[in-house]
């Protein structure tokens, strides 16, 4: 007993958690530091890999436009071969957030940013400037800092103690709040016809919170179950894993949409810094990640958080288009002549062209144009 005391005491005084104030329905545990450095490369390793993904479905989506496709792009084997790696690596994102905290596990993000930055200049012919290197050191020096002074302590995640979360009356209040913003924008996206990548991205942010919340809600129910204490019989279990599917195949649509309407080196960086706020902020909310945690801890986990986003900024900021091949063309409003308004296009049950067959010389001076 004296031996877990004095370990408590080495524990708290490591990460800043203050142990004798532990949140009201939780269960601390610590967390080895093999536990820790497998969480993190399984996170990379998974970013690194959405990051690929990405640049393929961009990919995809340019060649299609260059060559003039109209069929839809998920009639291409390329874009289903960036949705599997993107299936990979949210599996390996999953799998990490079963071995530590949320928000010790979402700034990791930032792999995708640097990594999509790299890929887009090779592979995609996007310019590098160097706001992009700096940004991306700023990034991984954010990076860094929010994971070493992230809170180093988890929960043993059970289907009671996820039952107790959901009604809690702080996240009842983000749930409501969530669904309102979600509303607004999705009505400006899709009513008002606003296709802006804040409001594409907010909506992909909104649906991650959900994501986070299922994801490590599942794996730590799951982990549970493999330790001996099956958590699989209890309905929220399947609450979790249908809001899990749903909130990420909603992601993947806008996240899509994005990819389509803007470039890459545009979509990830911004999509980094809300998923991140998303992230930490669904984890303070639902699972009181920060209760007890120290304020020089806080102070420089913001800090980490400021320096990241402000690396994001500078990599997304007034990126170049990709370039495209000219299509020659002629436009309809330089041909000389008459301004004819009547149909160009052949009528159905008719071998002569539409309405314009008896003015074939509309375009060829004759005595009516005397008159």
């Amino acid at each position: 007993m004296a031996n877990n005391s004095t370990l408590d005491s080495v524990f708290s005084n490591r990460t800043g958690q203050n142990s004798s104030r532990p949140s009201p329905f939780t269960e601390i545990r610590e967390n080895p530091l093999k536990t820790y450095l497998l969480g993190i490369i399984i996170s990379i390793c998974g970013n690194f890999l959405i990051s690929i993904s990405l640049n393929i479905q961009k990919y995809a989506h340019m060649r299609q436009s260059q060559l003039g496709d109209s069929r839809p792009y998920y009639t291409s084997v390329l874009w289903w071969s960036g949705v599997g790696l993107m299936g990979l690596g949210e599996l390996g994102n999953f799998a990490a957030y079963g071995f530590a905290p949320a928000s010790l596990i979402a700034p990791l993000g930032c792999v995708s940013v640097i990594a999509s930055a790299v890929i887009s200049v090779v592979f995609l012919k996007e310019t590098l400037r160097a706001s992009d290197v700096v940004g991306g050191a700023l990034a991984v020096v954010g990076t860094y800092l929010l994971v070493t002074f992230a809170p180093h302590t988890s929960t043993h995640i059970t289907a009671h103690l996820v039952q107790r979360y959901a009604v809690s009356w702080q996240f009842l209040i983000y749930l409501f709040l969530e669904v309102v913003v979600f509303s607004i924008l999705l009505y400006l996206y899709k009513r008002r016809n606003i296709k802006h990548i804040t409001i594409v991205m907010l909506l992909v942010a909104l649906l991650a919170s959900l994501t986070v919340i299922s994801v490590k809600a599942v794996s730590g129910m799951i982990t549970e179950s493999i330790k001996g204490d099956l958590q699989l019989t209890y309905p929220i279990f399947y609450v979790m894993v249908v809001v899990m599917v749903a909130s990420c195949a909603f992601q993947i649509k806008f996240l899509n949409q994005a990819m389509k309407m803007f470039d890459a080196t545009e979509v990830v960086p911004i999509n980094f810094v809300f998923f991140t706020a998303s992230a930490i902020t669904a984890g303070i909310v639902f699972y009181q990640e920060f209760q007890g945690l120290a304020l020089l801890n806080i102070l420089m986990f913001l800090f980490g958080c400021l320096l990241s986003f402000i690396g994001v900024f500078l990599i997304a900021r007034d990126r170049p288009k990709i370039k495209t091949e000219n299509i020659t063309f002629i436009a309809m409003g330089k041909i000389p002549g008459r301004k004819c308004k009547d149909k160009v296009q052949p009528e159905a049950k008719s071998n002569a062209y539409g309405s314009l067959a008896a003015k074939l010389m509309c375009n060829k001076p004759g005595p009516q144009d005397d008159s």
